[in-house]
């Protein structure tokens, strides 16, 4: 059953099971069933926009950087307001360790596995990151799993937390629609990193990489999603509530998978090279 179908049968004035327990029954996350704008001012809101905008541009802006930035266009901003929305929206400079994303000590981390590969198969690699989605009153947080190979959207969460409930959702969505893949790409964030998650790829048999610290190009596909997302998306529309934000992204990345043609896949669809690709990949595992 879908996501958005599950989400449609809980009922808030069902007296005879608790939200909670509904919630539960249906595999729902209770942290994104109903948004609540975020506590900051509607000055840092704009200013997370602008900060959003240039770090796709420049990824490699730290606090001190951006802040220089935004006061050339004439906002009176400090390094240590940077510092603070740049955490609270998960951004990390390419060219330093990271802060929000910083692995809890005691978390295994996992070598990166995909230098030197060819990967030219559905289902070889997958891989998975965090962006933070800016709104009218408040913000976001996304999670996406891709097909490397084929840059198809797996799955996709919403969640007004940096938890890691709402990462392993996505990837048991994903798991659950499209089987498994051979090896599962992700930074050194703690949503990553945790027990949790590491735990629930294992189980599943599923090989673990993850990109150097601070380096923003191991996991460059999903990082040209977000680009792509947001200058087609998210920038041109200012979502009200997160209902509105599910329904505008969900089309949008139906129209990206369906519709959207990729000169790297011989201008095919995402989509398209999925189904080619995975068929061309079983004909040839029933002939050998």
């Amino acid at each position: 059953m879908s996501l958005d179908r599950r989400r449609s049968l809980i009922d808030p004035a069902q007296r005879a099971l608790s939200l909670v327990r509904q919630c539960k029954l249906l595999s729902v996350s209770r942290s994104g069933l109903y948004y609540q704008p975020r506590g900051e001012t509607a000055l840092n809101l704009a200013l997370m926009r602008l900060i959003d905008e240039q770090f796709l541009a420049t990824p490699w802006y730290g606090s001190r950087q951006m802040a220089r930035h935004l006061r050339r266009q004439g906002h009176i901003v400090g390094r240590k307001r940077m510092r603070r929305l740049m955490g609270l929206m998960g951004l990390v400079p390419i060219y330093q360790p990271p802060r929000t994303t910083v692995p809890h000590p005691r978390h295994r981390l996992y070598p990166y596995l995909l230098r030197g590969l060819a990967i030219d198969r559905p289902d070889q690699v997958w891989c998975s990151d965090i962006t933070y989605i800016p709104m009218r009153r408040g913000f976001l947080y996304l999670v996406a799993v891709m097909d490397w190979a084929t840059r198809k959207v797996l799955s996709w969460r919403l969640s007004n937390t940096l938890d890691v409930e709402f990462c392993i959702e996505a990837v048991e969505d994903a798991l659950a629609d499209f089987g498994r893949p051979e090896i599962f790409n992700t930074d050194q964030g703690s949503q990553f990193t945790s027990p949790q998650f590491t735990g629930m790829l294992e189980a599943a048999r599923v090989r673990i990489s993850m990109d150097g610290r601070g380096r923003w190009m191991d996991n460059v596909f999903i990082e040209r999603l977000w680009r792509s997302l947001k200058y087609e998306c998210v920038y041109l529309h200012a979502f009200e509530t997160g209902s509105e934000a599910r329904a505008g992204l969900g089309h949008w990345i139906g129209y990206y998978n369906a519709a959207r043609p990729h000169s790297a896949l011989s201008g095919r669809t995402p989509d398209e090279a999925y189904r080619r690709q995975h068929g061309d990949s079983r004909r040839e595992r029933l002939a050998a």
